[in-house]
């Protein structure tokens, strides 16, 4: 049985570019400012579709909102860190030729964590003048630096949930850099390996659990920390196949899960589901890579969303 689409509303803006109709789509209660690290806009949208702040530089990776108004912003060669002046403050570059960067948190202390693959995959925390102060070895399984590694987080343990693509695994890393928990996502269930059932963003929740992205797998899993699926969307659940190499995700503080459609070149790129599996929000205008919802209806996101 297929699982309903829950929509009653919609609001449209015109946009340049023609033959397209950008726009948000929710039922009555649910409309979304937020932040997008596309390849098409790296910016803010607001709640009635229009931009509210344009970082001038497509292709990020990564990036949010900090709680003082400013923006961090991961590209392949770059971290900055805007002001609310469109300055920036912070900026830490790739130290070699070949390296891809590939997310940026900023921690409690101020410092700046920073994923970086290479031919010495590692996990840097930097402060505030870019002077690496911890390095961690990452260990993807794989020379293909592109595929090594995407939405790693620092957890409240002081570990590291690190997503390896082409390794099928999300890896969590003590600080010293050993492996202290694995959780596969080549599934047998989904076709195993051939399903390319990548894992590109982890995010551990408050109980335990942790709700993986597998983009060219079509899929979004919630394990437990066995590792076992109690949680999952797939388009089979749906008429409109909204799901076209997941690649960001956040889960709301209401139990919503938000999930970026990187892959798809028209119609839904971002779209929001119940807990229930039913799709409650979408947005077809910008890819993305990666995202951040800032507020609903005017009030501010609750919570830590990208950690």
């Amino acid at each position: 049985m297929k699982i309903k689409t829950v929509f009653k509303f919609i609001i449209v803006i015109s946009l340049s570019m023609p033959s397209a109709l950008w726009a948000q789509k929710g039922t009555p209660e649910i409309a979304h400012s937020f932040f997008i690290a596309g390849p098409q806009f790296t910016g803010i949208i607001g709640e009635s579709g229009d931009i509210v702040w344009d970082s001038k530089k497509t292709g990020a990776r990564d990036g949010y909102v900090l709680k003082n108004g400013h923006v961090l912003i991961c590209w392949s060669d770059e971290v900055r860190e805007y002001n609310k002046n469109k300055e920036i403050i912070f900026s830490y570059k790739k130290s070699e030729p070949s390296m891809e960067l590939g997310t940026a948190l900023r921690l409690p202390n101020g410092n700046t964590m920073i994923t970086e693959s290479g031919t010495k995959p590692r996990i840097v925390e930097v402060d505030r003048k870019g002077k690496v102060i911890k390095s961690i070895a990452l260990q993807p399984e794989t020379d293909n630096i592109h595929m090594q590694t995407r939405m790693a987080r620092k957890l409240k343990n002081g570990n590291y949930l690190v997503p390896h693509l082409l390794a099928f695994a999300v890896k969590e890393y003590q600080p010293d850099g050993t492996i202290v928990n694995t959780f596969s996502t080549d599934f047998e269930a989904f076709g195993g390996r051939k399903a390319e059932t990548w894992p590109f963003t982890a995010i551990r929740s408050k109980n335990g659990n942790t709700l993986v992205t597998l983009t060219h797998g079509n899929s979004v899993v919630e394990l437990d920390s066995q590792g076992n699926i109690i949680w999952e969307i797939n388009n089979a659940l749906y008429d409109e196949n909204p799901l076209v190499d997941p690649c960001g995700a956040q889960r709301l503080p209401n139990g919503n899960t938000v999930i970026a459609s990187y892959g798809a070149q028209e119609g839904i790129k971002i779209f929001e589901v119940d807990q229930d599996k039913n799709i409650v929000w979408t947005y077809n205008g910008y890819r993305a890579h990666h995202f951040q919802i800032l507020t609903t209806n005017g009030k501010p996101i609750k919570g830590k969303p990208l950690k």
